[in-house]
């Protein structure tokens, strides 16, 4: 029989002598226990540890070299090059940027697709999801208290749903992350022809070096033998002891040049040598030409303005970055549009309680920030704003562009005509320390006027080298002032022969009086 609703019993109340939960101690256990787990997922600094490191040393080395073709003979200059390009780490991570950007526009794609959402789940209760009413005059109960929902359920829905200003905003922002993409590609461009210009200094440095070092080492035996004859004679005082000490003044000065030129051969081999990743320590030979070949440039001064502005990747990076500035403003303002949302789902309910336990709906819902009205203004003002900064910062880089073609240009100019000097002072020296020779008696005066003067001569080829790699310098930096690629953005491949065959050809079109355009410097 039903119970009436005088039978049935009051509503309950709070609570009011102790706090609901004193008669449930088992909450308080569950409280605590929760409040230690959630300090137990505190996340605290945690420093690797030196045997960590150690441990990680001889994966990183072997990561380093990993991949490498091995030195097989003479390395010449075209070779040094194309392992710059395909081994430097600092080229590999400008690289692995411009793929991470490309990723990122992929990404950006995607979301210019609608959402499809699959959502799945199970719920369970502790007690029945019971409700009763109450009548607004009376203040009585006028429904016993009933349910219409399980206490066990299981539910799936599957949603499709499209809002068109968010399809706008992604559009405009794939279209930004598409300039991105370029804009990296530009900045690997930058990255590439400085590289090639270090490489070239570095590789005729290196040369000079490993070309002096035969000479050096029989001149520096030469003059330590002369220096322990001179103290033999100090101390057998068969010469006037200031004699003597003047002339082991004048030798132990020689020894110090000779030192520092040492110090200076030993290290243009390693220096060039981390430019192409190559294992430090590891000896290795140059191919060095016999004679000194004087770079040409078949541009003409007038045109090379034109074909800087026309092939630098600065300047076309800037373009990128003020076209994404320009889709900035299109993204402001297409935030300031209503929105409107398309749906369509397919939903699934276990509840018995349900005549239609499957259904499936559609919708379409505008919305709209009414407060973006009010700073409409602003928001397309700041938009601008950082438009025309963009465009000024380009306009800038120009005159910085055209500048730094004349400094080079100049620079280059000035190389050439030292390195002209130099080489004509170095064949002086030489032709001194053969006449000092054949002059030369067996005395220590004369053996002192020989070293003397084989030490200028060997300073004077150093010189000769040191000002012929600041000539190739000068010369890789008016191309890389020019924006002209020392490798075609295609190549036959990217193994080590095809990029040594395509860094020689580039050269060879550069010798060509054909000056090259923006388009043949990037194919």
């Amino acid at each position: 029989m039903a119970p009436t609703l005088a039978a049935m019993p009051p509503r309950s109340t709070p609570c009011r002598r102790l706090p609901c939960f004193a008669a449930a101690p088992w909450k308080i256990a569950a409280a605590a226990l929760a409040a230690a787990a959630l300090a137990g997922c505190v996340v605290r600094p945690r420093p690797l540890s030196a045997e960590q490191r150690a441990a990680m040393l001889p994966a990183d080395r072997q990561a380093m070299a990993a991949g490498q073709a091995p030195v097989d003979g003479p390395i010449t200059l075209d070779e040094a090059m194309a392992r710059a390009l395909k081994y430097n780490l600092d080229s590999r991570v400008k690289l692995m940027e411009q793929a991470m950007a490309q990723r990122q526009l992929d990404l950006s794609n995607v979301d210019l697709l609608p959402t499809l959402t699959a959502a799945a789940g199970y719920t369970v209760r502790d007690n029945v999801l019971a409700a009763s009413s109450q009548d607004i005059t009376t203040g009585q109960q006028s429904l016993v208290p009933s349910t219409s929902s399980e206490r066990h359920a299981l539910r799936g829905d599957l949603g499709f749903s499209w809002n068109l200003l968010d399809f706008g905003v992604s559009y405009y922002g794939a279209k930004q992350q598409a300039d991105r993409v370029l804009a990296a590609r530009e900045r690997r461009r930058k990255v590439v022809q400085l590289l090639m210009q270090q490489t070239r200094q570095a590789y005729w440095q290196a040369a000079g070096a490993q070309k002096l070092q035969a000479q050096f080492d029989p001149l520096l035996a030469q003059a330590q033998q002369a220096l322990r004859d001179s103290r033999t004679i100090e101390r057998e005082r068969l010469k006037d002891p200031l004699q003597a000490l003047a002339y082991q003044r004048e030798l132990l000065d020689l020894v110090l040049q000779l030192e520092t030129i040492r110090d200076e051969l030993l290290q243009a081999k390693p220096k060039l040598a981390s430019i192409m990743n190559l294992e430090p320590g590891k000896p290795y030979q140059l191919a060095v030409p016999d004679g000194f070949d004087l770079p040409a440039l078949s541009i003409a001064p007038e045109r090379m303005e034109e074909v800087a502005l026309l092939n630098r990747p600065e300047l076309a990076e800037a373009e990128y970055t003020e076209r994404i500035g320009l889709n900035e403003t299109h993204k402001a303002m297409a935030r300031l549009l209503p929105g409107v949302e398309l749906e369509v789902g397919a939903h699934y309910d276990s509840n018995s309680f349900l005549v239609n336990n499957a259904w499936r709906d559609a919708g379409l819902r505008v919305s709209w920030n009414l407060l973006n009205l009010l700073n409409a203004r602003r928001i397309k003002a700041a938009a601008n704003a950082q438009y025309q900064l963009a465009r000024e910062q380009r306009l800038a880089l120009n005159m910085a562009v055209l500048t730094q073609v004349h400094v080079a240009w100049i620079d280059y100019a000035s190389r050439k005509q030292q390195f002209e000097l130099t080489r004509q002072l170095s064949e002086v020296e030489q032709r001194i320390l053969e006449h000092t020779r054949n002059a030369s008696q067996a005395s220590a005066q004369g053996q002192l006027s020989e070293i003397r003067a084989a030490t200028s001569a060997l300073m004077s080829e150093l010189k000769l080298y040191q000002s012929y790699a600041a000539y190739q310098g000068a010369y890789g930096q008016m191309i890389a002032s020019l924006g002209l690629d020392p490798v075609p953005e295609t190549v036959t491949g990217h193994d080590l022969p095809a990029l040594e065959r395509a860094i020689r050809d580039t050269r060879r079109q550069w010798d060509n009086p054909a000056v090259p355009s923006a388009e043949a410097s990037k194919q």
